[in-house]
């Protein structure tokens, strides 16, 4: 046996295995830092034990040099077949939920659109404004009611819901907007705790005149056999006390609890509910970025099996139609507008129209109209519930 040979191969060896050692720990930073996916981490891992091998067997030439090119190819055309799957997975996966992240076309609502589903009063508005329309933000569950209130007041010409005098940018944004100076009125469920704190950051005070109730709403699967569930159990889910739904008498399963992002009018609408509990922290994938999502996530059983989700009553029933999910009852009171308005479904709460001391001299009379007769009017005909 030539030592001689064996020594050279050995450090030859040693050095390719360092250098890819190097390597392998230099793709994971990258992978943690840029990726962030357990899938690639897995693959990084798998890799280089692969490529260790390899290098063993070409320095050392323990197989024919034939067969283990051969084997290198099947290996590195499986490697590649597996990112593909993966990828294309992933591609479909976030494809759904860029197109579901809104679920629903504002354009449908626009306030002189044609067809709009912006309802109509059935007499002349006793409000006409033909200048210095207050400029218009909020919710996106909120946006066919102010629609229809701009339907009712404003001069007839196009508003684009991206950005016109009646524009719906979700929750946050309207919040930002109001507080930036970009919007006069909002329409929103109350502030979240960082929204208040930045308004007194700027020393800006908002003004929330409630317009009209609606019901916090829960919902799970169309298969999934639970009917309904009581407020402490709700909370017990959310906080992660209850992770099964064989506790709460449904079929065993582990629970998948979706939350909204922070600030959003639902997660805000979930934290005041859960009081002083403190509400776990989901999973980076449990956050649904849009309300049209967290509803398309939760009715795909295949995928989202044992799935909870929260919304708005008319979001979820009107503006989302999908039959593939069912309201929970909460106490053993279904939301509907009747427990609405008498008050025994315990999730309801007030929406507002949100001010500031704007400038624009029309705030206050529109403010004014919308609490009137004809304003309640187009709250009850949107299909929310008046004051």
């Amino acid at each position: 046996m030539n030592w001689k040979l064996v020594l050279e191969k050995s450090l030859i060896c040693l050095l390719l295995l360092f250098f890819l050692f190097i390597g392998w720990v230099f793709a994971r930073f990258i992978i943690l830092l840029m990726v962030g996916q357990r899938f690639y981490l897995r693959f990084a891992d798998a890799a280089a034990c692969t490529l260790a091998v390899f290098i063993v067997l070409w320095v050392f030439a323990f197989v024919r040099a034939k067969v283990t090119n051969l084997l290198f190819v099947t290996c590195l055309i499986a490697g590649l077949s597996a990112v593909s799957v993966h990828e294309y997975n992933r591609y479909v996966r976030d494809s759904l939920a860029t197109v579901n992240e809104q679920g629903v076309d504002l354009r449908v609502y626009q306030p002189f659109g044609s067809n709009t589903k912006a309802v109509s009063l059935d007499e002349p508005s006793t409000l006409m404004l033909a200048a210095d329309m207050p400029r218009l933000d909020g919710a996106t569950a909120l946006y066919p009611l102010y629609a229809a209130f701009a339907r009712a007041v404003y001069p007839e010409k196009e508003y684009d819901f991206r950005n016109s005098e009646v524009m719906c940018t979700t929750t946050a944004d309207a919040y930002s907007n109001l507080l930036e100076g970009k919007a006069d009125m909002i329409f929103a469920a109350a502030p979240s705790k960082q929204q208040l704190e930045a308004a007194r950051s700027k020393g800006i005070e908002l003004k929330l005149t409630p317009i009209g109730r609606e019901a916090f709403v829960f919902f799970v699967n169309s298969r999934n056999t639970v009917q309904g569930l009581s407020k402490a159990q709700l909370q017990g889910i959310y906080t992660g006390d209850i992770r099964d739904w064989s506790e709460v008498g449904g079929s065993p399963g582990r629970i998948r609890a979706f939350q909204r992002p922070e600030n959003s009018g639902s997660q805000s609408m979930l934290q005041r509910w859960m009081e002083d509990k403190p509400l776990m922290t989901p999973p980076k994938e449990d956050i649904a970025a849009g309300m049209g999502e967290i509803i398309d996530r939760t009715a795909v059983y295949r995928n989202y099996e044992q799935a909870i989700g929260y919304s708005f009553l008319f979001f979820a029933t009107q503006m989302i139609q999908q039959g593939e999910i069912r309201l929970l009852e909460v106490d053993g009171i279904a939301p509907n507008r009747s427990t609405i308005q008498n008050g025994h479904y315990p999730l309801a709460a007030e929406f507002y129209a949100i001010t500031t001391s704007s400038s624009n001299p029309n705030v206050a009379p529109l403010l004014q109209w919308i609490l009137s007769p004809q304003g309640q009017s187009l709250v009850e005909k949107t299909d929310y519930t008046p004051l």
